[in-house]
């Protein structure tokens, strides 16, 4: 099989991207393509079709690769839970929870034969692997245990491509000390450097790529300009540069406000808003930061109780009521509808089992915290016969107190969340993906604002996708040497 590994310098250096590009390039010119990373630590889940629960960037290169995601593509993902303790996903599936030396000294060795078994499979189907490493492959405290970085390109005898992100500043130097902390076996692996995230002029650049490749003796196979392609992220450190998307200063006329949680998952929920015309998105985490918008989102979280003690704690719940009593528009999802309704009993440990929190009363619904996390992709039709898909995955159980009108009717008869044309609240993450649904709930918004509504002729969730891993393809190959990429390739085998 042919393998061609991305490792990073650092975390959010664009890895992820990278592969995402490399993925619709291959397949493009004809390969059978699949992604792989062994270990993941996201909040940001993907939902494959057989309900296993993986890192969200792997399901993107999945689609990118044109094929759909399977639990092989990521057989381990780590979702922190707080404490220093994360919730361990094998296979899509969950495990166990595991604080960080149990997980390492105990599990990393035994869990080894899972990963290799999904190698296998994948050799079986695919020509070539795209592996993503995490975070750095340079962490000398860790490296003994990292099954994510250079253990994996070994076990796929995988050229290694090192990236580094030119916008931190001090891109020579963290490619430079990266190579140096590996050993030599290590550093051999490492076939070329990718500086991305370039901003200015490439020739300024010349004279200190020349002395990169005269010091490192690897050749500098790319410099990729920054690119705002609308490729879904998955580290939360991307939530930072969603200022990069759409200006902070500019004035919008539609706000919108969603509450950064200390725990927030799945944000790219919200990012097909930032492709909605007139439409600004904001993540706050304090009352001075929320100020008066039009809508205010309460997103999914990986810790409902814990993420619902911070928001009383900040005293954004009592503002959040406040605005709901001005008539602002309140949205939650998963979490965040956990946490609109009147009360949540948390029944998961043994020290908190039975106890009941009084949550913000915003819609008629008691949760009980129980169980297995619920995963699936679903369909349905919502309270205005419009087509809504996407996929859950969360814990416990919500029941109405009252008769409600629920937001979704799913394809199998069981209803989904509650409506009202103030308040909503649903399971469904990818909600604003049904682009349809979300320009018509825009538009009302602009009707009650007395601004003019905008077209309903738009371009589906698939499109903009497909367009986006086009246009990706095409910025990526223009800047990135690929004949040394393909002839890497072939030497893999």
């Amino acid at each position: 099989m042919k393998a061609i590994m991305i490792q990073g310098t650092a975390s959010d250096v664009g890895k992820s991207v990278l592969c995402t590009a490399l993925c619709r390039i291959l397949v493009n010119d004809g390969y059978q393509v699949a992604p792989f990373k062994s270990q993941n630590m996201a909040l940001n889940s993907y939902i494959t079709k057989d309900g296993g629960e993986i890192g969200r960037a792997q399901g993107v290169q999945a689609e990118a690769a044109k094929i759909d995601a399977t639990t092989d593509m990521n057989p381990i993902l780590l979702k922190p839970t707080g404490n220093m303790v994360s919730e361990v996903i094998l296979h899509g599936k969950r495990f166990a929870d595991m604080d960080a030396v149990s997980y390492r000294e105990n599990f990393v060795e035994q869990v080894m034969p899972e990963v290799r078994k999904s190698l296998r499979r994948l050799e079986a189907q695919y020509d070539v692997l795209v592996l993503e490493g995490a975070g750095s492959p340079a962490e000398i405290n860790l490296k003994n245990r990292d099954i994510a970085n250079m253990r994996m390109a070994h076990e796929t005898d995988a050229a290694v491509i090192l990236v580094a992100d030119i916008e931190r500043g001090g891109v020579f130097a963290s490619l430079v000390g990266t190579l140096m902390l590996l050993d030599d076996e290590e550093r051999a692996r490492v076939k070329g450097i990718v500086i991305n995230k370039f901003r200015g002029m490439k020739e300024l650049l010349v004279s200190g790529i020349d002395w990169l490749e005269e010091y490192t003796g690897i050749q500098v196979l790319g410099v990729i300009p920054y690119f705002d392609v609308q490729i879904e992220a998955e580290d939360s450190m991307a939530l930072s540069s969603l200022r990069l998307k759409k200006s902070q200063h500019e004035e919008f006329d539609i706000d919108v406000a969603v509450i950064r949680f200390p725990m927030i998952s799945n944000f790219t929920d919200f990012d097909p808003l930032l492709g909605e015309p007139d439409v600004g998105v904001r993540f706050v985490s304090s009352l001075k930061e929320l100020k008066n918008p039009d809508v205010i989102i309460l997103p999914g979280t990986k810790n409902t109780i814990d993420d619902y003690l911070w928001l009383q704690e900040t005293g954004l719940a009592q503002e959040i009521l406040q605005r709901a009593r001005r008539g602002k528009k309140i949205i939650g999802i998963c979490g965040g509808y956990q946490m609109l309704g009147e009360s949540i009993v948390n029944q998961q440990t043994v020290e908190n089992g039975g106890r009941t929190y009084s949550t913000l009363g915003l819609l008629p619904i008691e949760t009980v915290l129980i169980g297995e996390n619920q995963t699936t992709q679903i369909k349905g039709t919502n309270y205005a016969g419009q087509e809504m898909k996407g996929f859950v995955f969360h814990l416990g159980c919500s029941t109405p107190t009252q008769p409600i009108q629920s937001f979704i009717c799913l394809e199998d008869g069981r209803q989904d969340g509650v409506y009202t044309e103030q308040v909503i609240g649903t399971y469904l993450h990818g909600i604003f993906q049904n682009r349809s649904f979300t320009r018509e709930y825009f538009n009302q918004i602009r009707v009650g604002k007395d601004l003019e509504e905008v077209s309903s002729e738009i371009q589906s969730d698939y499109e903009r996708r497909e367009q986006a891993y086009e246009m990706l393809d095409y910025h990526v190959r223009k800047h990135l040497n690929m004949d040394k990429i393909y002839e890497l390739l072939d030497e893999s085998m």
